[in-house]
């Protein structure tokens, strides 16, 4: 369906609280998605939206989702299917807003590491929509605390990620539960053949609608890669956080136990680093997340599933570990260390004929990706002297060293010249240093 940007958001298309809410939001125009898959939604159509995150995806499915419920009636008539507790939580949040002036429309978000009951609670007082993750959906679909009978429209969000995760028989349980007449909408940034297969199987004649983020990567961030050998990562990681002196850092590897490797070897070697995957309780995400934005632990070492949700202005550098196999889940990556105004860094690690993959991910992204030399302990010992001569030269201007010269001069008395004391200072600070 063809329609003006423009209509989309003021013309007869929303209602009137919508309209309201979108422009309290801050939309003025909409995304190319939202452009695209609105007027379809409204039409009853199913939708496989192919677009990665930043697109505008949530209320390109959300704003016409709330349209087509009947906010009188009090039984579930719409199912967001998301494959973490923080996605659940965002899409979420985000229809709250959009309902906010139809104060009948209520909206639950169910997922494992919560209570239960408080969700069986949620689900009997007559909420239209829920958002969910795939296990805990199941778990009251068995317990007969949350009924299928009257929903409408089901959405499959990053579902590309979900079957990553191995949720397809529970996406499968699920929609069979459903009634057949339903409205089924698939966002997902990747189309693989799994997902090919649930759409040929689930939804009726779709509507496909491929969006691409026209500024693919974030222009602030430097980006560099390493040459290393998969045998030799841990040790380039190390000297790479020695010379750079980084403070904090965020590690994505593309398995969960290279995760749990890193994160032992790293706890090894002194540094503070925590692990982020999804076989890790939720309440111990979110306690390793505090931890990260709190500045208790430098290095959070992640999946890209289980680092959906984190936002934290401070990252000083994205780490690629592991290559990602997506273009889009690069970007995404090296976008975490560019907040809030700050420049980032983003190194990678890649091997053989992985370079040739980078390249077409700079090809892409229309961005220079420049080689760099893994530091040598030569180079690692030359920079944290550079490093303490700095220290050194700032102290000397600062002043206010009468206490220290005087100690100095103590030992001068001993037939030492100061500068044979400054060397042996040196030694001690540098010895302590390797």
């Amino acid at each position: 369906m063809e329609t003006k940007v423009s209509e989309i958001f003021r013309g007869p298309y929303l209602s009137k609280e919508i309209r309201k809410s979108i422009k309290e939001m801050g939309f003025r125009e909409a995304t190319e998605i939202q452009q695209k898959c609105i007027p379809d939604i409204l039409e009853g159509k199913d939708i496989i939206g192919q677009a990665q995150t930043g697109t505008g995806k949530t209320a390109a499915f959300g704003i016409p989702l709330i349209e087509l419920l009947d906010p009188e009636k009090k039984k579930l008539q719409a199912l967001v299917i998301c494959p973490t507790r923080e996605l659940a939580d965002q899409v979420s949040e985000e229809l709250t807003k959009l309902a906010k002036y139809i104060p009948e429309m209520r909206i639950a978000s169910i997922y494992g590491g919560a209570s239960i009951g408080s969700q069986i609670n949620d689900l009997r007082s007559g909420v239209q929509i829920v958002t969910g993750t795939p296990g805990r959906i199941i778990d009251h679909l068995e317990r007969e605390t949350m009924q299928t009978d009257d929903i409408g429209i089901v959405v499959l969000d990053e579902a590309d990620e979900m079957l990553n995760m191995g949720f397809r028989e529970d996406i499968e349980k699920i929609l069979n539960a459903i009634p057949d007449g339903r409205q089924t909408l698939l966002f997902s940034a990747t189309m693989p053949e799994p997902i090919l297969q649930l759409t040929e199987q689930y939804q009726k004649e779709p509507e496909h609608v491929k969006v691409t983020r026209k500024e693919l990567t974030a222009p602030k961030v430097k980006q560099y890669y390493f040459e290393v050998k998969d045998n030799a990562k841990p040790e380039a990681l190390k000297r790479l956080i020695e010379a750079e002196n980084i403070k904090s850092a965020l590690v994505f590897c593309n398995t969960k136990k290279t995760v749990d490797k890193l994160v032992i070897k790293l706890g090894s070697w002194g540094y503070p680093a925590d692990a982020l995957h999804g076989d890790i309780k939720q309440n111990k995400r979110e306690r390793r997340m505090d931890r990260f934005k709190n500045e208790d632990i430098g290095i959070l070492v992640a999946t890209d599933v289980a680092a959906r949700g984190i936002d934290v202005d401070n990252i000083e550098v994205v780490l690629n570990y592991d290559l990602p196999q997506e273009s889009e889940t690069y970007v995404h990556r090296i976008g975490r260390t560019a907040r809030a105004g700050r420049p980032g860094l983003a190194y990678t690690f890649v091997s053989g004929k992985q370079i040739e993959k980078l390249n077409d991910i700079s090809g892409i992204t229309g961005t220079e990706i420049i080689k760099r030399e893994t530091p040598s302990n030569r180079d690692i010992e030359r920079i944290k002297e550079e490093r303490i001569a700095d220290d050194i030269r700032m102290m000397i201007r600062r002043g206010h060293l009468d206490k220290y010269d005087e100690f100095v001069a103590g030992i001068a008395g001993d037939d030492m010249n100061y500068r044979q004391i400054a060397a042996a200072l040196a030694k001690m600070i540098l010895r302590k240093e390797r």
